[in-house]
């Protein structure tokens, strides 16, 4: 498994930047390479992108958010990939957004492209074009305030 994390600082609130990140099929609009992520229900994504010149597609489950801390997930099939993304307030205007991804390269062309560090440097271009997106909207596009708690299966 290779592991990134990245963070970025965006001028808006923890909430804002917090309730946008939940509109999941926005992903695309600032995601390099996501062509579209359908949410299923509270819980359950479908993905499909291309990863290092693959097409990929993989279903996502989101097993713990608590609003304004973080949103977790893990991939059930497809592509191996889990992660967390955090949110903290840096001041009542400010938030910082943290990435952490850890997944498994799959094929040649994927583990070169591990090696050469494009999905590290992709997760610094999508967290940086998500910092524009919020900022220039300087609201969120919609919100999804509820919470997923670790082993509940609703």
């Amino acid at each position: 498994m290779s592991t990134i994390e990245k963070s970025v600082t965006v001028d808006v609130p923890v909430r804002t930047a917090y309730d946008q990140w939940t509109q999941f099929e926005s992903f695309p609009q600032f995601m390099d390479g996501v062509e579209s992520v359908e949410q299923r229900d509270d819980r359950h994504l479908f993905w499909k992108a291309s990863i290092a010149g693959v097409d990929r597609e993989w279903e996502a489950e989101i097993v713990d958010q608590t609003p304004d801390e973080r949103i977790s997930w893990r991939a059930t099939d497809g592509t191996t990939n889990h992660g967390t993304v955090s949110f903290a307030a840096e001041d009542p205007t400010k938030s910082r957004v943290t990435l952490r991804l850890e997944f498994e390269p799959e094929g040649i062309v994927e583990k070169a492209g591990d090696a050469l560090n494009v999905v590290d440097r992709r997760a610094a271009g999508d967290l940086e074009r998500f910092k524009e997106f919020i900022e220039s909207r300087g609201a969120e596009s919609g919100a999804w305030r509820g919470e997923v708690n670790p082993g509940s299966t609703h």
